[in-house]
């Protein structure tokens, strides 16, 4: 199969994957709000297996931050914070796969506290949002991205054909 056919095959599954999941965690109350646990930042561990993951994470957010009825600020910088954590995770591919997690968890805990505060005007102070959306970053994060990673490096070569 062609490369670049893989490459936005893989893309647009990984975006898939981000839309439904963090649907699924909106309809639970858990996608949105000051404390969030969105399941799909789980996916940000992607980027150590192949690159396509950088632009189906971004594509998945913004599509995730539209579906679910974000603001416009938010679609734009929540989106950024992804695809930046994305990055991150896959400039540390060759390093440990412990270190992943932390681009993620970082962006989001230093740009979404200020979607919070100043674009939904929700009650409390950018130190508490960065508390709540910082665990909520590790757990979907860290957590559920490490054991994410876990069950997919077995398969990494059927699941990532073009990558190493």
């Amino acid at each position: 199969m062609n490369k670049r056919v893989l490459f936005i095959v893989n893309a647009a599954v990984i975006a898939a994957f981000y839309v439904v999941l963090t649907l699924l965690a909106n309809s639970l109350g858990l996608a949105n709000h000051a404390i969030q646990i969105r399941i799909s930042e789980a996916l940000t561990i992607l980027p150590l297996f192949t690159p396509a993951a950088i632009p189906g994470l971004f594509l998945g957010c913004i599509l995730s931050n539209f579906l679910t009825g974000c603001m416009i600020w938010d679609i734009i910088f929540g989106s950024i914070a992804t695809l930046l954590g994305a990055l991150g995770t896959y400039l540390l591919r060759r390093r440990s796969k412990w270190l992943a997690p932390l681009p993620p968890i970082i962006a989001n805990t230093l740009i979404v506290p200020f979607i919070l505060s100043y674009v939904y005007q929700f009650e409390g102070s950018i130190p508490y949002f960065m508390i709540t959306v910082g665990i909520g970053e590790i757990i979907s994060c860290g957590i559920l991205g490490l054991l994410l990673h876990s069950a997919l490096s077995k398969y990494r070569k059927h699941l990532f054909p073009a990558t190493k």
